[in-house]
C-alpha cells in the first residue's frame, strides 16, 4: 500500500457544507473508490486558510486521481465545484504533498 497526501482549497464560508456533503457521500462513489484500491481516506481542514489536507492509502499502482474519467466522479466534481477551487472541468485543484517524515 502507498500512503499519499494532497491538498485542495475550500472556498471561504463552506466548511459546514463541505462536511455535510462528505457525511452523505454517495454509496456508489465510496464503492468505486474501494474497488479501485483507495482506503483509509481522511480529509482535514485548516480553518485559518481553508486548505483541505487529504491522506489516503492506495493499492500500489492505483490512484484515486485516475478515476476522473468515470461518470460518478465527474458528477461528484460538478456537485462540489461551487464550494471548492477547481479546474475548468470541475476537477478539484489538487496538489500532491511530499512525504518528509513517517513514524509507525
Amino acid at each position: 500500500m502507498d500512503k499519499v497526501a494532497f491538498k485542495m482549497k475550500l472556498k471561504p464560508g463552506f466548511k459546514d457544507e463541505y462536511k455535510k456533503r462528505h457525511d452523505e457521500i454517495w454509496p456508489e462513489l465510496k464503492k468505486l473508490l474501494k474497488e479501485n484500491g483507495v482506503s483509509d481516506y481522511t480529509i482535514f481542514l485548516d480553518e485559518e486558510t481553508d486548505t483541505l489536507f487529504a491522506v489516503q492509502l492506495q493499492q500500489e499502482g492505483q490512484s484515486s486521481q485516475d478515476l476522473g474519467t468515470t461518470a460518478i466522479v465527474q458528477k461528484w466534481w460538478t456537485y462540489m465545484a461551487d464550494i471548492m477551487d477547481t479546474h475548468a472541468d470541475h476537477s478539484p485543484i489538487s496538489i500532491p504533498l511530499l512525504k518528509v517524515f513517517h513514524m509507525d
